[in-house]
């Protein structure tokens, strides 16, 4: 017979299906916040706004993972304009 899931297993399910709509991440504590990020990984769902939301919380062990993961924000280039100068 099946376990049920644990309270904690389904609250980081629906953290992960709202993901997109929270801000800040800091007061999770550490291994709730960890496999929120692995849960995130294995789902395909990291996007840069994702990522950033975990930087964010400046936690050692999500840092050292993004860092081994060899994880890295895209940066957009800023392309000069030529507002000085008359069309």
């Amino acid at each position: 017979m099946r376990k049920p899931p644990t309270l904690l297993s389904l609250t980081i399910d629906i953290a992960l299906l709202n993901l997109s709509h929270i801000s800040d991440l800091s007061f999770l504590p550490d291994h709730v916040l960890l496999e929120l990020f692995l849960r995130t990984l294995r789902a395909g769902k990291l996007t840069e706004k994702i990522l950033k939301l975990f930087v964010a919380t400046g936690k050692d062990e999500i840092l050292s993972l993004i860092s081994e993961l060899n994880i890295q924000l895209i940066l957009t280039p800023v392309l000069p304009t030529r507002c000085s100068e008359k069309f």
